[in-house]
């Protein structure tokens, strides 16, 4: 097997811990001796061993004597302590010999420190095996701890004509099953789902993760005016899922009414009569939620793509047509005035669905004055 081989097998067990070591990284290790790999590992949930312990662990589990062996670990070894020991000292002590690294790790903590304290032990180190790949993996991770702020996708699906609903507001279903659930791996892979308020007016949704032993993420309702109905499966639902509605200015009784079904209300100063979008996340960064899915419509998908907030974009083309000039589209609000003046993409990736389309992309940033 080639380096990259090793590097892919790390890579397929960090998604194990997708969903449950936020707002740590996902991360999976490898150990190899002869072209074999004699034990492996990955970051299973927060707080528990770091994918390279957890490798380790394997291998003092079995008796088997790593020393001299190689390690593929897709983030670079910490060498810091915080609820686990540094890596670093792992590798160290259980004599590896070289070690081959995906992704460096931005965390100020750590930033080149880690490879840095292996060098000083005679360990070999080789890095950026399968870089993109790693770095992709730990998107949500690399913003939020380099900024403090959330990653936000913006993620809709829609047919070959742009529409996200029939020209009556149905919209069950535009993509077929496959599609549906990798949207489900979405919500999984963030720790917040945020809708507007029309979304929940439309379609009452229930926005939880219904993937066998997933996770629910915090479900956000921008509502200014705390139009959310009580008897809505969101409300509902609230004393088992997670639920933050965002209000302006309220009647206190009315807050109340909805924080006695398990919501939490936050009321803020709204932005042009709307949440504040920019000032939402930079509360819920400090709340440690490290990524936002925005699945709403259209006028919540402009505004945040208006806001500056919007990290990445995440569109499901689904083979159909439905037409009508009054049937709505995945962002509206007033757009852009001219061509240039488009949100463009890069980084793109298409992936196939089972005939339905997803493309990904990066929201280039650029001054909007």
């Amino acid at each position: 097997m080639e380096h990259e081989d090793y590097m892919r097998k790390a890579l397929a067990l960090a998604e194990c811990g997708m969903g449950h070591v936020s707002p740590n990284p996902m991360v999976g290790a490898v150990i190899v001796r002869d072209g074999e790999i004699i034990a492996s590992g990955y970051h299973k949930r927060y707080g528990d061993l770091h994918a390279e312990r957890s490798a380790f662990a394997e291998c003092d589990a079995k008796g088997i004597d790593c020393t001299g062996a190689d390690m593929y670990v897709t983030l670079e070894p910490c060498c810091h302590h915080g609820k686990q020991p540094p890596c670093t000292e792992a590798v160290i002590e259980h004599g590896i010999r070289r070690v081959f690294v995906g992704s460096s790790d931005p965390n100020p903590l750590v930033a080149g420190k880690g490879t840095a304290i292996l060098r000083d032990h005679g360990i070999e180190v080789t890095e950026g095996v399968l870089k993109d790949e790693c770095d992709r993996l730990n998107e949500i991770f690399f913003k939020f701890i380099t900024t403090g702020l959330p990653f936000v996708t913006l993620k809709y699906a829609m047919t070959l004509d742009g529409k996200i609903a029939c020209y009556t507001g149905k919209s069950q279903w535009i993509t077929g099953e496959t599609a549906r659930d990798h949207v489900h791996r979405e919500r999984l892979h963030h720790a917040a789902i945020m809708v507007g308020v029309g979304t929940v007016l439309a379609d009452d949704p229930m926005l939880t993760c219904r993937i066998e032993n997933g996770r629910d993420p915090l479900r956000i309702i921008c509502d200014t005016h705390l139009r959310t109905p009580l008897d809505s499966n969101i409300v509902r639902t609230s004393d088992k899922v997670p639920t933050l509605i965002v209000c302006g200015d309220a009647d206190s009784v009315r807050i109340g009414e909805y924080e006695k079904c398990g919501c939490k209300v936050l009321s803020m100063p709204d932005k042009n009569g709307s949440t504040d979008l920019a000032a939402l996340m930079a509360y819920l960064g400090k709340e440690k939620i490290d990524s936002v899915l925005i699945e709403g419509g259209g006028t919540l998908g402009w505004s945040a793509l208006e806001s500056g907030i919007v990290d990445k974009v995440m569109a499901y083309v689904a083979p159909k047509i439905f037409g009508g000039s009054t049937a709505k589209t995945p962002v509206g609000g007033q757009g852009v005035a001219v061509p240039d003046d488009a949100f463009m993409l890069e980084n793109r990736r298409i992936t196939e669905l089972d005939g339905d389309i997803l493309i990904e992309g990066r929201v280039k940033k650029c001054s909007r004055d």
